[in-house]
């Protein structure tokens, strides 16, 4: 489980310069952002915020996303 801590610091590393970068923290499986929409899955109880991952599922309904995220 993420601390609630790395919660409330972590943005999106591609929206945080202009937007913002906040994120919603899904079903303890998924950070969303708020401003362009990536996911990025949390695997282990590690967030993976690399911009091209939170790409690959950018045109997923939050509703549709696998829980737990796949491992790659």
């Amino acid at each position: 489980m993420v601390s609630q801590e790395l919660i409330e610091i972590l943005r999106c590393p591609a929206c945080v310069r202009e937007t913002g970068g906040e994120l919603e923290y899904y079903q303890e499986s998924w950070f969303i952002c708020q401003d362009c929409n990536r996911k990025y899955p949390i695997r282990q109880d590690i967030p993976v915020m690399l911009i091209d991952e939170g790409d690959k599922w950018v045109d997923t309904a939050k509703e549709d996303l696998p829980i737990p995220p796949p491992d790659k």
